[in-house]
């Protein structure tokens, strides 16, 4: 079906409350495990219906936040999914106590226990109002940021069509983009603290309301951290700092000397990678996404057949447009069985990026669209994004399909840009544990400690103390920051693990491919530790993986430098 063909309706949250109270009472009187099996299938739909309309109004919404009717919508659904989760938590906690789980286990997957006894516990009817007001707090900054329209060079441009102007060779024209872009969010700085206080605020209300000292286990439980904790993540930290920061260093040292600025760089100064320009995709926006077809087709006949798909079937809105939300994203729509993606393409390398990154994240619900449970359809977030940052290397193969003769500059950035994520990312999730451990910490107090953290994991930039960026705001325009608590850490796990699936697509892509589709096949049936191990790679966790990437990325970029 085609998304102009797809109806939404908004979902009966009364009757969903009904509904919860019935299908619980019947798994805990059930006499036999196939009446309780039932019940819950039963409620696997109706969230299936409820996520698919819920994400439904959201895209929509994102595609025209100025829409009156999805905006209504999308406030509907902000004031009302508190009620939903706390329905979700009355069917799951019936079926996690009842009699016939061992033999519910065998049927259903061990994983959906272990993911709802997770949910249970960080449950906590209190926290309703709380989560309601933040839902608020989300949209407003998502609509604040949308809202952007920024006169500059004769036009009037979103954030993203400011985009190809903050990577621009001419120095007077990116540095004045990048001015621009500050002054923006400069405007809008009592906005931005006051939001993300208030977050803080209710986010540590809820962690003590469900019985933790602050918002970071609460958080933990929300992302289903589910085979690993905080010391772990403190552990990869200091394997970041230890191997992956001085190789990032070297990368921006080498960038500086060649683009003829001063080091340590300016913010403005770090997007140009090339003194004549980083690497432009070919054609108009329909070129990319044709050339993104012919990739595709010849990566696997599995993935050709998934990326016609998308097209046939109007799955994918990617051209930037005024009141338009900022970034990109994939979701899916469960009763109609597929993904969505959303994008702001601008004639940047980025846009290459959306056809591989998100699309990765497509393949996957593509592949398991039919899944028999909603529960194990995908796994957790930092899995997940295994799917997407692999797919990014394996599009390297058609490189010369979207950049031409600029592929090599393409790949050699390409590469430098997933090493040198690693320690931002891990920089930004290192932040919130002191925004949540710290909830006192005044709004000028949290600028201080991400101009402390900057020292630590991105030596290379210079605080120079220039509105918004060089202050140390640059925070603020992470949207994950307010939107999703402790979500950006799983994008650095997920690269250190998409980059053993590089290693091993030098020696051979074929199996790296057929490596890479099990694990996508496998859904969420499994932790991720255990789809990690299931593919045969080390463990983000274990020190190893980061020195054994951080020693042949080395290698990589000095031989890839060659042909730039």
């Amino acid at each position: 079906m085609k998304f102009s063909e797809m109806t939404y309706k908004r979902p009966d949250i009364r009757m969903i409350e009904k509904e919860a109270q019935r299908l619980s009472d019947t798994i805990a009187a059930a006499e036999d495990a196939d009446t309780a099996e039932k019940a819950y299938r039963e409620w696997d739909n109706i969230c299936r219906s409820f996520e698919t309309a819920l994400n439904l109004c959201y895209i929509h919404h994102s595609i025209n936040t100025k829409d009156e009717f999805y905006s209504s919508e999308n406030d509907f659904f902000d004031e009302n999914t508190p009620a939903f989760t706390q329905a979700n938590e009355k069917v799951t906690k019936a079926l996690c106590r009842s009699s016939f789980r061992d033999e519910l286990e065998e049927r259903l997957g061990k994983i959906v226990f272990i993911n709802n006894d997770l949910f249970i516990k960080g449950f906590c009817p209190d926290n309703i109002p709380l989560m309601k007001e933040d839902n608020k707090l989300i949209t407003e900054y998502e609509k604040l940021i949308a809202s952007a329209h920024i006169e500059f060079e004769g036009k009037v441009c979103t954030l993203s069509e400011l985009g190809p102007y903050k990577q621009s060779p001419d120095n007077d024209l990116r540095r004045r983009a990048w001015q621009a872009e500050s002054a923006f969010y400069k405007e809008h700085e009592k906005e931005l603290d006051r939001i993300y206080d208030r977050m803080v605020q209710l986010r540590t209300a809820s962690g003590k309301n469900a019985g933790f000292g602050d918002f970071i286990p609460l958080g933990y439980i929300n992302m289903s951290r589910n085979c690993y904790g905080k010391e772990d993540i403190e552990r990869f930290r200091e394997a970041v700092i230890k191997y992956i920061v001085p190789i990032a260093d070297s990368i921006y040292r080498a960038q500086a000397k060649r683009t003829g600025v001063p080091f340590p760089m300016k913010y403005e100064d770090t997007s140009l990678f090339y003194k004549d320009g980083n690497a432009l995709p070919k054609g108009t926006a329909e070129d990319i996404l044709e050339a993104g077809r012919r990739f595709y087709k010849a990566l696997s006949p599995e993935t050709g057949r998934f990326f016609d798909f998308m097209m046939e079937n109007e799955l994918m809105d990617v051209y930037s447009r005024k009141g338009k939300m900022q970034g990109g994203y994939c979701t899916e729509l469960a009763d109609f069985h597929c993904p969505f993606i959303f994008a702001n393409f601008n004639g940047t390398q980025g846009d290459v990026e959306v056809i591989t990154h998100e699309a990765g994240h497509a393949f996957a619900a593509y592949t398991n669209r039919n899944s028999s449970l909603l529960d194990t359809m995908l796994p957790t977030i930092e899995a997940c994004e295994i799917h997407s940052m692999t797919m990014e290397f394996f599009g390297y193969m058609s490189a010369e399909e979207f950049f031409g003769s600029g592929s090599h500059k393409y790949i050699y950035k390409h590469m430098a840009d997933a090493v040198t994520f690693i320690p931002y990312g891990t920089m930004v999730d290192h932040f919130q544990h002191i925004a949540y451990e710290k909830p006192e910490l005044t709004p000028a107090e949290r600028i201080e400690e991400w101009k402390r953290l900057t020292a630590v994991y991105m030596p290379w930039i210079d605080l120079d103390g220039s509105p918004f960026y060089g202050e140390g705001r640059a925070w603020q325009r992470q949207s994950h920051i307010f939107e999703r608590p402790f979500y950006y850490i799983d994008y650095c796990l997920a690269q250190t693990v998409a980059l053993e699936f590089w290693e091993i697509m030098q020696r051979d892509r074929k199996e790296a491919f057929e490596r890479y589709y099990r694990l996508v096949s496998m859904g969420g049936t499994m932790t991720f530790t255990e789809l990690v191990k299931a593919a045969g790679l080390d463990s983000p966790f274990d020190e190893n993986a980061l020195k054994s990437v951080a020693e042949k990325v080395t290698a990589f970029l000095e031989e890839e430098e060659k042909n730039i």
